[in-house]
């Protein structure tokens, strides 16, 4: 299959954005309905490779300090091209930046209710190791910047950051409990909030054989 042209890359950026527009708002959209109704105006494209294309964008989104759809994974082996475009799209999209500006704003939603709070762990993700290459034309104007790093932003929303400590004290104290270390549970310190936020950890916690384990934390939505 040939590289993907710019037109058909701007429709994929396009429609990725339409999506996440959606999401931002928190309004319902089927992704495979999206899949499919792209697939017809592409040069035959099959699912996966449309797919792909959307989780190229998550990875170039990530890179411009933007939030990406939940469920499109980042893969950073893209075309400099996708890239341009969604430079570009961001760009001309104030309407966007004002959902992204306003969901930074907002109150963190309180994270749950969860059937079973160890479950929330995800394996550590495994880098692309494959280099980042162009494999389609490079961009014919120079390369530009999001106007605004969103994901530097929400870093600083001091709300959102302690609601994340405040999940993983919760997280810690109940992998202790269960291993039968109730003691240990109970001498869990949330030091950024009690002491300083200036030692470099934000959570004191133990392992089972009572080394201290030292927690950073960093939360986005």
């Amino acid at each position: 299959m040939a590289d993907w042209s710019r037109l058909e890359v701007e429709a994929a950026v396009a429609d990725y954005l339409d999506m996440l527009a959606l999401e931002l708002r928190g309004e319902p959209f089927n992704k495979a309905e999206h899949n499919r109704n792209l697939a017809r105006v592409l040069n035959g494209r099959t699912r996966g490779s449309i797919e792909r294309k959307h989780q190229n964008i998550s990875a170039v989104l990530i890179e411009l300090g933007y939030p990406y759809i939940d469920g499109y994974k980042p893969l950073s082996n893209y075309q400099e091209l996708l890239k341009d475009v969604v430079e570009k799209r961001l760009i001309g999209a104030p309407a966007l930046d004002k959902e992204i500006a306003a969901l930074i704003v907002s109150p963190p939603r309180p994270p749950g209710p969860f059937d079973d709070i160890l479950s929330i762990r995800v394996p550590i993700p495994v880098p692309d190791r494959e280099t980042r290459t162009s494999v389609c034309e490079s961009p014919t104007t120079p390369a530009r910047r999001a106007k605004r790093n969103y994901l530097e932003m929400e870093a600083r929303n001091g709300a959102l950051g302690l609601a994340g400590e405040q999940l993983v004290v919760r997280y810690e104290q109940e992998r202790l409990s269960r291993a039968g270390h109730d003691r240990l549970a109970g001498k869990i310190v949330h030091t950024s909030a009690v002491e300083s936020d200036s030692r470099g950890f934000d959570i004191l916690s133990y392992e089972t054989d009572g080394r201290e384990r030292l927690i950073e934390v960093k939360t986005t939505r």
